[in-house]
Parts: C-alpha cells; structure tokens; sequence
C-alpha cells in the first residue's frame, strides 16, 4: 500500500470517529427539549415559563463555565486523544500521589499549548453536552420556589466545579478509575456513559438543593402528611421522554467514541430494553399499588431504567440489562414514596430517576458484566466482568465509586446551597410562589392571563393549611 493510500484510509478513519462524536453531541444536545418538556409538564401552569427558562439558561449558563474551566479540571490530564486525532496535548494533572490523580490542570477556556486542537475542541463538544445534562436535572427537583438569580450562579457551581471534580475521578484518569491499576479490583471504577459521572451527580446535588429549599406551599400539611400537587400537561412530559429516548441512543451508543466499534449495536439494544423494562416495571408495579397506571411513573420509569443501564449498557448481556431496567422501575416509585415520607419536595421525581438509579447503574455494572467487552480499559487487560460473572473486584470498584459519589457530591452541594441561601437567598417569597413566578420572576405568563387567574386562585388556601414558612429576604 502506497504512503498516499495509507494516509487516506487513516484520514478517513479518523472523520468517521469524529462524524460519530458529533452525532452523539446533537443527538444529546436535543435531549434538552426533551428535558424542558418533561419538567414543565409536571408542573404548574403558572410556573411554566420560568421552568422553561432555568432548562434553556443552564447550557448557555453550564457551557461558558464549562469552556472557563470545568474541562480543564476534567479532562486536561487525559494524555492522548488519538481515537479523535489528537495528540499528547493535555495530560496535565495534579497529582499528590503518583497514579491518584484529582484534577486536570490544562485546557483552561481552550487555551495553552496545542490546545488549539479539531480533537480536542470535539471532544469539547462531546463532553459539555453531557455537563449539562447533569446541571439541568436539578432544575426539576427545585421548581416553582428557586429564585431564577441564585439558580445562575448554581449554573456556575455546577459546570465550574462539582461535575469536573468527580468526572476527572472517574473519566478524566482520576484516582477512582485507577482501582484496577493500583489495587487489583477489576478494571476501577467503570462508568460507560454516566449512570453516575452524569445522572447520579446530578440526582443527589438536585437531593441537597431540594432539601435546603425546602418544599412547596401546600405539598405538606401542618402534620406532614404529603398532598399531590399535578402537573399542568403530562402529554407535554410524555412527548418529553419520547425525545429523551431519541436522544439516549447518542448519549449511550456514541460513548465508544469510535464509529468503528461495532459494540454500539448491543449498547443501543440494552438502551431500549432496559427503557422498556423500566417502563413497563413502574406502571405495574404502581397500577397494583395505587390502583391506576400512572402516567407519571410510568414515564419516569422508562427514565430510570435509560440512567440505570448507562454505566453497563456496553458490558452485559441482554437479559440482565432487562433486570437492571426493571430493577430501576420499582426504585424509581419506591424512591418517590421516601422523599415524601421524609418531607422532600421533587415535583419531577428528579432525585428518584437519576440519582437513585444513577447508583443502581454504577453498582449493576459490578453485578452483570460479562467480560466480552473493555479489555484495556482503565490500563488493565481482559474484559470487564462483574461479581456474578467472576470477579468480586470490579463490584468492590463499584461500590466505592458509588460511595465517594455520593459523599462528595451531596456533601460539596449541600454545603453550596446553605452558603448560597445564607448570601443571597435561593427561595422566593411566599406570594411570589403563590402568584407564580412566571410574574413575578419573568414577567409573562405562558398562557393567558385568565387563565392564570384561574390556576392562581386555589393556591392562596394553601397558605393556611401549610406548615409555617421563615422567610428572609
């Protein structure tokens, strides 16, 4: 083969990577409107707009404080990026120990030596996308009482900070992925598409930021017992998590990073069963609980099964990406029932779908991996298998990512919202929510003012029959 040829077959092999990662970057990027939809569905009619508006802001927000300096703390001690046609570019990383690394030091707003990169500046792409999936699940579980100017600056907390710290733990060549290496259990922490890098980061910031707001008027009474409050438009949220689906075939199967790696057929086919099995474990399992079949269970039931199978989807068998997703259906409903039994407020089910289940994904990949895919991953050779298929290592991994996670992120994030509320005061007040913050905090509602009217009316009852609220402003 002449130098010209092999030069034009390694080109073209590199496009069809790269034409690959940014397929998966717009098809994860539409799941934006599939998260908007699902979330102001499940609201109310008069805090509609504003829920739309912190979905919309958060990647304009997310994506500057990414760029800034979220993917350097992530990414810039990666080494090689040589599946994208990099080179050794960043590989920069601050490390106490040698082989414990805990964040990258370069890449800073796309700058430094050779940074000016098509591989890096994709990978960019790739990896703000799913940043922002992560920042945008905790709108929903603070909805209809977040002041719209304290939920900027979580904006910044989470793409800055939070998400980069754990990522790089695990993603970025981080201590948590060099378990394997550096202690003989399994192949690290091993997380294929962010069951736990995404979601479960997500989830339980969203658990923090839920409890220190606190919960709506009227979602508990004087005696804390739990009144439903129902969303505007579950058509809206059901057509939500129809493009949620659409986009998780990007979000998981383009996670090999390599259109060439033909394990993306069996990644995309685990996706859907487990989304159906999830789907179909929620509805009945609270058909037979309450009596009816949900809708909104059984829509965050084809959820959580998509964030349970997102760690293993590239590593197990079909049947057991079925059980992981059935498995997630019932968590999903049962997570639910103890939010409210402990006085949590998720008017989208946020911290049950992804933070639950994002800990259920990571530790089921311990479980069911069946050693037919990932030799060489995190630098141990063979492929990566679970307790069941072999190696109790790999689930010992597991269990501390799934540990760490969430000591670390509920931790770093209640500590956020405490501070932030201290300063500037992350609820607003009690006639504020009460009237809706589509007035107030937007200054339009989504729908007519009569409309409104009518919506608004009921709600001033709910400021007798609440438990008391201190307020500062």
């Amino acid at each position: 083969m002449s130098a010209d040829l092999q030069q034009e077959v390694g080109h073209n092999k590199i496009a069809i990577n790269f034409i690959w990662v940014f397929l998966g970057a717009i098809l994860v990027f539409f799941m934006q409107a599939g998260f908007a939809m699902v979330e102001t569905g499940f609201t109310q009619e008069r805090n509609a707009v504003h829920v739309m508006m912190t979905n919309f802001t958060i990647f304009a927000v997310g994506t500057v404080g990414f760029f800034l300096m979220g993917y350097a703390l992530m990414f810039g001690g990666v080494g090689p990026l040589t599946v994208l046609g990099g080179k050794e570019i960043l590989g920069i990383r601050f490390e106490p120990v040698r082989g414990w690394s805990l964040f990258g030091l370069k890449g800073f707003a796309l700058s430094g030596k050779g940074v000016y990169d098509v591989g890096v500046f994709l990978f960019f792409l790739f990896q703000v996308v799913f940043m922002d999936t992560a920042a945008t699940i905790v709108t929903g579980a603070m909805a209809e009482r977040w002041r719209f100017k304290a939920f900027l600056v979580y904006g910044l907390f989470m793409s800055m900070f939070l998400y980069p710290v754990y990522g790089h733990w695990v993603w970025g060549g981080g201590w948590l992925s060099r378990l394997g290496a550096n202690l003989g259990l399994g192949h690290g922490v091993v997380d294929f598409a962010g069951s736990s890098v995404v979601h479960a980061v997500g989830g339980l910031c969203a658990l923090a930021g839920a409890m220190v707001i606190g919960p709506r008027i009227g979602r508990f009474d004087s005696e804390g017992r739990a009144h439903a409050i129902p969303g505007h438009n579950l058509p809206m949220a059901i057509i939500g998590v129809i493009i949620l689906v659409f986009g998780w075939f990007g979000f998981n199967a383009c996670s090999t990073l390599n259109g060439g790696d033909l394990r993306l057929a069996v990644v995309a086919v685990n996706t859907l069963l487990a989304a159906c099995a999830g789907c179909l474990s929620a509805m009945f399992y609270i058909w037979k609980k309450m009596g009816k079949p949900d809708p909104s269970m059984t829509a965050n039931g084809m959820l959580a099964g998509l964030v349970a199978v997102t760690a293993p989807c590239a590593f197990v068998p079909a049947w057991a990406a079925l059980l992981i997703g059935a498995v997630a259906g019932i968590l999903v409903c049962e997570g639910v029932f103890v939010l409210e039994r402990f006085g949590v407020d998720d008017p989208v089910g946020a911290v049950a779908v992804h933070g639950f289940n994002g800990l259920w994904g990571l530790l089921a990949l311990g479980l069911f991996a069946d050693g037919t895919y990932g030799s060489g991953l995190n630098g141990v050779d063979g492929g990566v298998r679970g307790l069941f298929f072999g190696d109790a290592g790999q689930l010992a991994a597991q269990a501390i990512g799934a540990l760490v996670c969430a000591a670390l992120v509920f931790g770093l994030s209640y500590l956020f919202f405490r501070l932030q509320d201290r300063w500037q005061g992350i609820r607003v007040a009690p006639q504020e929510e009460v009237d809706g913050l589509d007035v107030h905090e937007m200054g339009v509602s989504a729908y007519s003012d009569e409309r409104c009217l009518i919506m608004r009316t009921p709600s001033i009852v709910a400021l007798q029959a609440t438990k008391s609220y201190e307020y500062e402003e």
